[in-house]
């Protein structure tokens, strides 16, 4: 599992846009922001469409040795079940992606970038009004968007519904937490919703690597600092909380609350045979997420 691996925690933001396309800072002051906020490294993700020139901004000029950048954009075209045109994250992008041919659909633009080494993402889908049928075709995604910070300012910054329906169709799909920040004077504050992700060096390719492999947790305040399988039971450590929840695969929850838990451990026989996640809330109702966690029917 994640948290026996030997290396360490870095924390970044996946889902960023700049005045390269409709954010209100330069590259350089968006990367500032995070940098400032204590974060590691962040992928900026200008939409990519003709408006904008298609831009895969090139960040590599803001990285310095505590702080690194992944080169992406937000891929567009049509369409969904609602009629509206996909949102797909693509970090790790070439500076040369080539632009979507008029005919290329949603989905055949995720295969391309992933081909072209790409941790690829379904952005904001609870806001996207996505469907099942529309997740399922976007068979080259890695991970879904489950929290959307922008989005939440429209009650539909969660997605775990979706996840956890295509979980239980046999997809296995991590899951991930952004910002989704433009930077707007009328938007919410930045640095609300982030990653760790476990990785050796901060290095982008690591960092990539670490990405694709699922290797990473999601969070909006509260800090994993161990999850693993013990006989029946899965023992959490964590930041001080109000309560640590198992969820899954099946309707049903086992929890635990208290003032200021920092560690429990909650049993598994209610999603043997199919997925689970731990999630941690504190006292500030900030929450943090694990990746889904497939349990065999028996251990």
């Amino acid at each position: 599992m994640t948290f026996d691996l030997p290396e360490r925690f870095w924390r970044g933001n996946l889902h960023t846009h700049t005045n390269l396309s409709d954010g209100y800072l330069s590259p350089a002051e968006t990367a500032q922001v995070y940098r400032s906020a204590g974060y590691d490294f962040v992928a900026i993700t200008d939409h990519f469409r003709p408006e904008y020139g298609y831009p895969v901004t090139d960040t590599r000029d803001l990285r310095t040795d505590g702080f690194t950048t992944l080169i992406g954009a937000e891929l567009h075209a049509p369409r969904t079940e609602a009629g509206q045109q996909w949102h797909i994250i693509a970090a790790g992008l070439p500076l040369d992606f080539a632009p979507p041919s008029d005919f290329e659909t949603g989905p055949e633009l995720a295969r391309r970038a992933r081909t072209a080494g790409a941790f690829v993402g379904i952005a904001h889908p609870s806001a996207s009004l996505l469907t099942a049928i529309d997740a399922e075709s976007l068979d080259a995604a890695h991970s879904v968007e489950i929290y959307n910070a922008l989005s939440d300012r429209e009650n539909r910054g969660d997605s775990w519904h979706l996840a956890d329906v295509l979980l239980n169709r046999g997809h296995r799909l991590t899951t991930y937490a952004a910002d989704d920040a433009h930077l707007q004077p009328q938007d919410p504050p930045p640095c609300q919703a982030w990653v760790h992700v476990r990785a050796e060096t901060l290095d982008p390719d690591a960092l990539l690597a670490a990405l694709k492999a699922g290797h990473f947790y999601s969070s909006t305040g509260p800090e994993l600092y161990d999850v693993h399988l013990e006989g029946e039971a899965i023992v959490v450590r964590c930041s001080p909380a109000t309560k640590i929840l198992l969820t899954g695969g099946h309707p049903g929850a086992e929890l635990a609350q208290g003032t200021n838990l920092t560690e429990c451990a909650l049993p598994l026989t209610l999603f043997r045979g199919t997925h689970c996640r731990i999630t941690v809330e504190d006292a500030a109702g900030g929450r943090a997420w694990t990746n889904p966690i497939h349990l065999p029917s028996s251990s």
